[in-house]
């Protein structure tokens, strides 16, 4: 920690305990710490006398980090700010962000990384007061609906996000097919204050080249064939909002001239039109092209490229977080369990083992998309392995050596959720005696071969062959229970 006699911190978290590692973490000559458990106490203490850094948990008794960030901003626009959580979710982060924190930190991160984040933000504090300004208020609404993750690169993608939502600036968006390109681009939207007007999406590659110019600018009644009456562009339309130009390296050149032109003067025309349009639009753009290889090429123009790439934030591809995937494919179960209107489903241990140890070429559009197959083709709750289709022909996906072990505890996964909806049901016993049955028909009541198929001696057999019936339940095989033959000893 630097030695600076004036350095005064406060620290906020309802957990005592944690406050006083906190305040032994940081200590240094100079350094004044002083720790609340409740937000109001430490807000008081920051109104009556001024602290260069506040650290808080998100989650607070009686409110939030995020409000009290919020009310320090009402009373000090510069101040500083860092949020910490063992569970903030994506809105937190974005929003937090977006208001001007310093940074947002999870829980489990900060005995590595909390000393170092601080000595950063104290020794920007000052280049930070002179040029931040007050982010303007606008409602929080989660999007915990549209992009979701906790791994570390998309924390950093909702950190991006919150940033640049503050501003006007261009933002390329670069990432893999399916990785959520658009819901960034929406994210961006919804934080920004454009947020009450509209945002308007074009895939650049789904409208025809000698179209797209009148889509994205509109067009004059008679100038060209087909052009039977005015058409008011995509720029007119979302004026005073945000479009999204997605796979923009497939722009062709003629139409790049005229969004350089928008870009640089906030001027276009129609197609057909001599009349001068003025637009106040925000432009996102998206590719999963290396424009910098594309303008190499001649094929995307370098000035319209750095106009572009203002601000760029790269998606990672879900192989590489992997950490996601099991928060992802539960959100996707979640949802459509809902729009089925059924029970909750679930996925055993094994299938979201499965789902993890797949590389997700597709990314996330590809995990959404499997997860929507698996619930439409399984026939209960629960979703197991053999549920899950992998790969682009849909074939499902099993690891071999571990096919039999695996599907051995899928059942055993079902039987166990079944059982639970009968709870007086004594399952040992029912499992013993079913079992023992069905495997001598199975054998065809051959004793010998099924005691040592179940592992069990001759003796064990017989016990659970001639046991009593065990009381009705939901349970109850509903084939009647073979004649049972005393079973002879092995020779």
């Amino acid at each position: 920690m630097p030695e600076n006699p004036d350095t005064h911190i406060i620290i906020v978290d309802p957990d005592a305990d944690f406050l006083g590692w906190a305040a032994a973490h940081l200590k240094a000559p100079g350094v004044t710490i002083s720790t609340y458990e409740r937000g109001e106490d430490a807000l008081a203490s920051y109104q009556k006398k001024r602290a260069d850094l506040l650290l808080t948990e998100v989650r607070l008794h009686g409110t939030t980090g995020i409000e009290l960030l919020k009310r320090l901003r009402q009373t000090d626009p510069q101040s500083m700010v860092i949020l910490f959580s063992g569970s903030a979710t994506t809105s937190h982060v974005i929003e937090a962000m977006r208001l001007g924190a310093y940074d947002v930190l999870g829980k489990e991160r900060l005995p590595y990384e909390l000393r170092t984040v601080v000595e950063s933000a104290l020794t920007s504090i000052e280049a930070r007061r002179a040029t931040r300004a007050q982010a303007a208020e606008v409602p929080a609404e989660t999007i915990q609906e549209t992009i979701i993750g906790r791994s570390g690169p998309m924390q950093e993608v909702f950190k991006l996000i919150g940033r640049v939502s503050r501003s006007d600036a261009p933002v390329m968006i670069t990432g893999e097919s399916g990785c959520g390109k658009e819901l960034v681009a929406g994210a961006i939207h919804k934080f920004s204050p454009r947020a009450q007007k509209e945002f308007v999406a074009i895939n650049v590659t789904a409208i025809p080249d000698n179209l797209l110019e009148s889509e994205i600018f509109g067009h004059e009644k008679g100038s060209f064939t087909g052009a039977v009456n005015q058409r008011v562009g995509r720029f007119e339309q979302c004026d005073g909002g945000t479009l999204f130009l997605d796979e923009i390296g497939d722009m062709p050149l003629a139409v790049q001239s005229k969004l350089l032109r928008v870009l640089q003067e906030g001027q276009y025309s129609r197609v057909g039109s001599n009349q001068t349009l003025k637009t106040d639009v925000r432009v996102l753009a998206a590719t999963n092209k290396n424009l910098e290889d594309e303008v190499a090429k001649g094929a995307f123009r370098e000035d319209l490229f750095y106009r572009l790439n203002v601000v760029r934030i790269h998606i990672p591809p879900l192989r590489e977080r992997h950490e996601d995937v099991r928060i992802l494919a539960e959100f996707f179960l979640q949802r459509q369990s809902s729009r089925r209107r059924g029970p909750q489903m679930r996925f055993t241990e094994d299938a979201l083992d499965i789902l993890d140890a797949y590389d997700w070429p597709g990314n996330v559009r590809e995990l959404e998309n499997t997860i929507q197959r698996a619930c439409a083709l399984c026939n209960s709750d629960v979703l197991l392995p053999s549920d899950i289709p992998l790969g682009s022909k849909g074939s499902r996906h099993h690891h071999s050596p571990t096919s039999t072990v695996t599907r051995m505890r899928d059942a055993l996964s079902m039987l166990v959720n079944v059982a639970e909806k009968s709870p007086d049901i004594e399952l040992m016993p029912w499992v013993e005696r079913e079992l023992s049955r069905m495997a001598y028909r199975h054998f065809e009541e051959d004793a010998e071969r099924t005691a040592k198929f179940l592992g069990v001696s001759n003796a064990a057999l017989e016990s659970h062959l001639n046991a009593p019936a065990i009381k009705k339940t939901a349970l109850e095989s509903p084939v009647a229970a073979p004649a049972v033959k005393k079973v002879k000893k092995a020779s």
